[in-house]
């Protein structure tokens, strides 16, 4: 079947599937929220790089010995039995930092979307524009975290997508979704590629104390005259263990073609362990231990031997006067094969920062 009778008879089944549910429904008054986020920080490097930008692997909290915005966001929802939409603008040092490839107004854009019910029991859901990213745990919004910074395997993993995503809740227990998007963390598509992206994500929650999840990302991240082929798994688990004590373990693991057409691959790799410790109503700590292998370069180029391998730990306390309010101070050490971190003029294999944040979320209920 053609790429053309195809398109022709997914538009036919899906127009059908629509059409087919109850016209009432449709009519139903939806609800209209506006919401949104703030998260002011502080951040001081111990190695004294010259400028205030920090970390080139790093976009969340990155820059030294100033204040700063990291995420401020506006977001408009509408909320329907048989359909949903997004749209919200952001601002702040992480649109800067994770946006720059895109052009123009797109760096402003933190999700933009509109979903479809497909069925009468509005358990498969077709998705598409702009929306958060199917892989892994961690948040571009810090209140939603464990910890105040993200992970190594969350920083160089896409934050977003741009594309269209379909979504089947099976059960209580289960949730499947397959996309079709523009690339790796990419709105639009890079120039001279022709090809788009892929995904999957399978999520299992046998009780309200676990869940299980494996997402995949197939594509490339190159024009098409040197198309490297990209494979990517994530997988992660998050355990609620007792009423104050919970973890997250999880895993990244990735290859792509050294060259267009090969049959040899690059690999990277980071595990990561977050654990969580509610210390009161008011009071949390979480301590991280992570780990990030990419000797070929392939997501984070240092231009060294070893390339980047680093390890590092960090250990978080918030606190919560509200629950939509926190502040947060975490330390955070890196230790690296080679001398990659900048120090006043020179390098070193090590790197301790503090950062402090400021975080408040809120909506038109004032919830």
């Amino acid at each position: 079947m053609s790429a053309k009778k195809s398109l022709t008879f997914t538009f036919i089944l899906l127009s059908n599937l629509l059409f087919a549910q109850n016209d009432s429904l449709w009519n139903q008054k939806p609800k209209f929220n506006i919401s949104g986020f703030l998260d002011v920080f502080y951040t001081y490097d111990f190695n004294q790089p010259e400028g205030n930008f920090r970390q080139p692997f790093l976009y969340n909290h990155n820059r030294h010995n100033e204040f700063n915005l990291n995420l401020g966001l506006v977001k408009f929802s509408v909320e329907h039995s048989k359909y949903r939409a997004n749209l919200a603008i952001q601002t702040g040092t992480y649109a800067n930092d994770n946006y720059v490839d895109e052009p123009g107004l797109l760096k402003n854009i933190f999700e933009a979307n509109v979903g479809l019910a497909l069925n009468k029991k509005n358990n498969l859901w077709l998705d598409a524009g702009v929306f958060p990213s199917h892989i892994g745990f961690e948040s571009a919004i810090s209140i939603d975290n464990m910890t105040l910074t993200r992970s190594l395997l969350a920083e160089n993993s896409p934050y977003f997508l741009s594309g269209t995503k379909l979504t089947f809740n099976t059960n209580e227990k289960w949730e499947i979704a397959g996309l079709v998007v523009n690339g790796w963390q990419r709105i639009q598509r890079l120039e001279g590629n022709s090809m788009l992206s892929g995904g999957t994500q399978v999520s299992f929650s046998p009780n309200e104390n676990v869940s299980l999840n494996w997402s995949t990302f197939v594509g490339t991240d190159d024009p098409d005259t040197t198309r490297r082929m990209r494979y990517f798994n994530n997988f992660y688990g998050q355990f609620q263990v007792s009423e104050r004590f919970s973890f997250i373990a999880g895993f990244d693991i990735g290859i792509q073609q050294t060259l267009k057409g090969s049959t040899n691959f690059d690999t990277w790799l980071s595990p990561v362990l977050i654990t969580q410790f509610s210390i009161n109503e008011k009071w949390k700590t979480a301590i991280r231990a992570e780990y990030y292998q990419d000797e070929k370069g392939v997501i984070i180029h240092t231009g060294t031997i070893n390339g980047f391998q680093t390890s590092g730990v960090s250990l978080n306390f918030d606190y919560n006067p509200t629950s939509n309010i926190v502040f947060r101070i975490e330390g955070r050490w890196f230790n690296s094969l080679d001398p990659i971190f900048e120090k006043n003029i020179s390098f070193s294999n090590n790197n301790f920062f503090v950062a402090t944040s400021i975080a408040i979320m809120f909506n038109d209920d004032n919830k």
